[in-house]
């Protein structure tokens, strides 16, 4: 049974979202604020983290960041703010996905599901699909990056991105496009969501940074020889 931890103040929102959790049969955890989140992963680290961003004691930005540090569980960050700036600075961090207070729980359970799904994918009943850029293997199935054969942890948005530039390889994908495509949402104004994204997997891809070109006021592209 996979875990969830909803970390969040109000106590009745809390309620709501851990109920709607445990209703599609998840183990749920709950944390009033960062603090607490911050122990309670420390001694069972869930596979998803529902976050809150307004807490006493630690914001959800810094939980996040400290999660990020030493785990690749799904972080879905739950906030009143719609700010673009806050949304850039939660995927900065890490986040995996967005969801602006008020929202649907059925929503917002379906996006978790979705990305856990997603990074729980083993391959174990189906050949798994090997794509080789250079130095890089992109498991498909099984949702793995390897660098110069070497494991490389990604969180299932950056590995997603990867995945999708590969599979319009050589080709300019917007910015726009690729939150179409990878986020499964029609653009809403925040595109620099997708250069956070491209920086920590441009970081993570070490010496092959620059398979992923920039391509100035159009958006980006996997530049992979023929």
């Amino acid at each position: 049974m996979q875990t969830v931890m909803v970390v969040e103040d109000e106590p009745l929102m809390r309620e709501l979202i851990s109920d709607y959790m445990k209703d599609e049969g998840y183990r749920v955890l709950e944390a009033k604020n960062g603090a607490e989140a911050l122990d309670k992963f420390a001694q069972a680290p869930a596979d998803a983290v529902i976050l809150d961003v307004m807490m006493p004691y630690l914001d959800g930005f810094e939980v996040c960041r400290f999660i990020r540090q030493t785990s690749n569980a799904v972080i879905v960050i739950v906030t009143a703010k719609s700010e673009e700036t806050d949304k850039l600075q939660g995927y900065e961090l890490g986040a995996d996905d967005y969801v602006t207070k008020p929202f649907s729980p059925k929503v917002l359970v379906a996006k978790v599901k979705a990305l856990l799904k997603r990074a729980s994918a083993t391959g174990e009943t189906a050949p798994i699909t090997v794509h080789r850029v250079e130095g890089l293997e992109i498991r498909e199935q099984s949702f793995e990056l390897l660098v110069d054969k070497e494991p490389v942890e990604v969180t299932p948005k950056e590995f997603e991105l990867l995945l999708y530039l590969y599979r319009n390889r050589n080709i300019i994908q917007s910015r726009e496009a690729l939150l179409i495509g990878v986020w499964g949402y029609e653009y809403e104004g925040d595109s620099r969501n997708v250069d956070a994204v491209i920086k920590r997997l441009r970081q993570k891809l070490g010496p092959y940074a620059g398979l992923i070109h920039t391509v100035r006021g159009n958006g980006y592209m996997l530049k992979v020889p023929s």
